[in-house]
């Protein structure tokens, strides 16, 4: 029997609700309790109270629980596509400017993935590692770009791509002065552009 004690620190990371379905997405996926958490890396009594709302799961929780459950993270957080426009306008893309960067939502809000159109100025943040979880896939529109992936450094021009896991250390530098535009994808939880573009933001560890 579990103590009833002072609950377990949460994580930094949480989400401020658990959505109420995510024992029915388990279910159809056929899953019992354990194998689902054993497959997570989670305890099935972490796990159960994930379930219940006991608990609330982390970015990579959700990320791990939607793969594993053959969904998506919106769906586990209780969004339909309904309720999104499946179009995005140009007139509709604002810029939104962080770190020297500047982003134009491409895609949807609210899904599994964010899709934007980037442009990368000469000398901007081309120091930083990134490391977080997910996936990440970019396509160079114009300009060259270095991309350093772990230990190796690859050069990229216009018609260019490169699709790689996000756990990879990984910096984006622009080439040339002019600088260079992406088409970028990432297979993470909406958050502020900052956030999920750039890597650390100050009073965080790269």
């Amino acid at each position: 029997m579990e103590s009833m004690s002072s609950p377990e620190p949460e994580p930094a990371d949480v989400l401020p609700v658990v959505a109420p379905q995510l024992r029915a997405l388990r279910r159809r996926a056929s899953l019992t309790l354990e194998a689902a958490a054993r497959a997570a890396g989670l305890s099935p009594a972490h796990l159960s109270r994930l379930e219940t709302g006991q608990r609330q799961p982390s970015l990579p929780m959700l990320l791990a629980l939607a793969r594993i459950y053959g969904t998506t993270v919106s769906e586990l957080l209780g969004e339909t596509v309904a309720e999104r426009d499946a179009v995005v306008r140009a007139a509709d893309m604002e810029p939104t400017a962080a770190g020297g960067w500047t982003y134009w939502q491409a895609g949807a809000a609210g899904r599994g993935m964010q899709a934007l159109r980037v442009q990368v100025p000469y000398g901007s943040q081309g120091d930083i590692v990134r490391v977080h979880p997910g996936e990440e896939w970019l396509y160079v529109l114009r300009g060259r770009l270095r991309l350093r992936l772990g230990d190796t450094t690859h050069h990229l021009g216009p018609g260019d791509s490169a699709h790689f896991d996000s756990l990879t250390p990984h910096r984006i530098a622009a080439q040339d002065p002019d600088g260079t535009e992406l088409l970028f994808v990432h297979t993470l939880l909406q958050s502020p552009t900052a956030t999920l573009c750039l890597g650390p933001t100050p009073g965080e560890t790269p």
